[in-house]
């Protein structure tokens, strides 16, 4: 199965070689899937990055995590790069078939983002969110589960609340609730939200504040960011759809932590490689921070015995 889909992935590769040979381009391209959540900052870093690498061409596809590494898995798409809103997404769905590797590079929170005229807005806080958005007069939008880490960890959101509210009926409530206003990926909600369609969103502190939305911080307990936590998170799990029909996947609660990885059959893996370390290094970093999302310290995950040394060097610094 391995061979036969690397096969397949081989002549894609040629195919789009010989196609951008006809139409004469000279440029390289590297193309990177990447989490809806860093969209943003990925823009600024590969402008960034293109315009001190002349001939260098890099295209972007964002998409939900998983629906990203299915691309891949299910489809055989070409791809350099993977960077996913959860490291678990590349070891459950490409380790080791795909890539032998992951790096681990950033973190976020989940929030409440809301606008002026949300239903209840001037009474919503950290204590009482969970009333409000069970209210049968507000409507609110989640990301979905089987495509998007965000939607994944929004029902373990809701079922850590359960537990922390004393509330034993509350996450069953909001996982049936509103189910028509689920989204492929967390940042397909945010038009919903400025629009006014919906009242409230469940969503990634970056996306918020790289949209300048209004949102409501949760307790450490609750918003999947505090390692300190990470026994607790761990007591809630969610089933996605797996890698074949019918298969389930259970994804385990944790801290938010962000994978990045090269694919063993990057169709342009020098040009990929050099990007990644800049994407890595101080300035890469530097964006992500100024766009809300926080990098943590590089961890390096899975068989370090197939690491480019370049990347290697990035931990020896």
């Amino acid at each position: 199965m391995k061979n036969r889909n690397k096969i397949i992935r081989f002549f894609l590769c040629i195919f789009l070689f010989i196609l951008a040979s006809c139409n004469g381009k000279n440029e390289k391209e590297i193309i990177i899937f990447h989490a809806g959540s860093l969209s943003v900052p990925l823009k600024q870093i590969t402008r960034e990055y293109m315009k001190s690498n002349p001939g260098i061409n890099i295209k972007l596809e964002g998409a939900g995590s998983v629906a990203c590494a299915r691309k891949i898995t299910e489809i055989g798409k070409p791809c350099d790069i993977l960077a996913t809103a959860d490291y678990k997404v590349i070891e459950k769905f490409l380790m080791p078939e795909y890539t032998d590797w992951n790096i681990w590079f950033a973190t976020n929170e989940m929030v409440i983002a809301y606008h002026d005229k949300s239903a209840y807005s001037d009474i919503i806080g950290p204590d009482n969110w969970h009333e409000i958005l069970g209210n049968d007069d507000v409507v609110f939008g989640r990301a979905d589960p089987d495509a998007d880490p965000c939607g994944y960890r929004t029902v373990m959101l809701f079922k850590l609340a359960s537990e922390y509210y004393g509330n034993e009926k509350l996450a069953a409530k909001l996982i049936v609730k509103d189910v028509n206003m689920i989204r492929p990926k967390g940042v397909d909600l945010v038009a919903l939200l400025e629009t006014k369609a919906l009242d409230y969103i469940i969503e990634y502190r970056s996306i918020c504040e790289q949209h300048g939305l209004q949102y409501i911080k949760l307790p450490p307990e609750l918003n999947l960011s505090d390692p300190n936590f990470e026994n607790l998170y761990g007591s809630v799990s969610v089933d996605i759809t797996g890698n074949k029909p019918g298969e389930k996947l259970k994804i385990k609660g944790s801290s938010m932590i962000y994978g990045i990885t090269l694919l063993d059959d990057a169709p342009n893996r020098k040009e990929a490689l050099d990007f990644l370390y800049f994407f890595l290094g101080e300035r890469g970093r530097d964006i992500l921070r100024g766009n809300g999302q926080s990098p943590i310290s590089l961890y390096l995950s899975g068989n370090t015995d197939n690491i480019p040394e370049k990347i290697l060097g990035i931990f020896k610094r």
